[in-house]
């Protein structure tokens, strides 16, 4: 073709054929109207059996070389091995909510906000009694004024804040429910997996508050903190792997996804752990910033995205039946 698109142009027949036989290539190499792609196409983890047999024993060699030092942190700092343990057993909630999908395709817009509300509702109050009240007390008990503690506590906050806004910029991702529901954009395969990103983001401040917890002097706390989380853990990871089954993925497929969204919860719980272990003046810096990082995912992602639908009246609800339960886990565990 010209360069100037209004120059009279005339094909030769030798030109036509070789037109109709590339759109023929292109027609043969392009899907089937309506086929779904593979989850290992959007993943580009075109794996072999034989690869991951050989990745698998290779992970198992690993493990068995590092269990020796691994045992030995882990004796040395009892702290991590515990929010390990937490922070794992959310993790496992959020495959047990991911599982949920073997036995059912999908449930209602209102539901899902009325779910996302109650894990609203843990988080806030989780991020109160158990990370920025705990963290002006961890500061007061190293030596601060009344004052200086809610000075310190007020600048983790935000610090924890721009730490989960910068994991927004840095990492692509796509906002919750509104990818889940959104049946008629053309792009959903590619933004379905910006949308499982987005709900890794929110898993990692959850896994860095159970492990900040852990690394405090209050067990039972502790305890509390990472109960709630791990509760409202269990509508998400089957909010996420509804969202891959309305593209058509099948249902193990769906639920690998939503047991995967979760893993990241571990690794936060154990840095957040060894952040406290750095120094006692480290405590209560690592607790209100947890709580910030918390309050930037409820203010950012859950209470909006639960409101999108129509349905804030029942989000609400979810979101103040969530608080309570956190409140009572926390006076009776803590």
């Amino acid at each position: 073709m010209p360069l100037n698109k209004n120059f009279p142009f005339q094909t030769s027949a030798s030109d036509d054929a070789a037109a109709s036989s590339s759109a023929a290539d292109q027609h043969a190499q392009q899907p089937p109207a309506g086929a779904t792609p593979d989850l290992g196409d959007s993943l580009t983890l075109n794996l072999k059996p034989r690869q991951i047999a050989m990745l698998l024993v290779a992970l198992v060699f690993l493990a068995i070389k590092s269990y020796e030092g691994l045992h030995a942190y882990f004796m040395a700092n009892p702290h991590v091995w515990h929010a390990l343990l937490g922070s794992g057993a959310a993790a496992g909630l959020t495959a047990l909510g991911a599982l949920g999908v073997l036995v059912t395709r999908r449930i209602s817009v209102k539901a899902q906000d009325v779910m996302l509300g109650y894990g609203g509702g843990v988080m806030l109050a989780a991020s109160v009694f158990s990370l920025i009240i705990p963290a002006m007390d961890a500061a007061q008990a190293i030596g601060y004024a009344k004052n200086a503690s809610v000075l310190l506590a007020a600048t983790g906050i935000m610090l924890g804040g721009l730490f989960v806004l910068a994991l927004n910029h840095v990492i692509p991702h796509q906002h919750f429910l509104a990818m889940a529901n959104d049946q008629s954009n053309p792009a959903r395969t590619t933004r379905i997996w910006l949308f499982v990103m987005a709900v890794t983001i929110h898993n990692f401040p959850e896994g860095l508050a159970i492990g900040v917890g852990f690394g405090g002097q209050d067990m039972g706390k502790a305890v509390a903190l990472a109960t709630g989380i791990g509760i409202q853990d269990i509508p998400e990871g089957l909010v996420v792997a509804l969202a891959l089954r309305t593209l058509g993925y099948s249902p193990m497929k769906a639920a690998a996804a939503g047991i995967l969204s979760g893993l990241v919860e571990p690794i936060g719980g154990v840095l957040g752990a060894m952040a406290t272990g750095v120094s006692a003046s480290a405590l209560p810096w690592a607790l209100a910033g947890a709580g910030g990082a918390m309050l930037f995912v409820i203010s950012h992602e859950v209470i909006p995205e639960s409101h999108r639908q129509g349905h804030e009246t029942q989000a609400t609800l979810g979101l103040l039946a969530g608080f309570v339960t956190m409140t009572l886990l926390d006076v009776m565990l803590g």
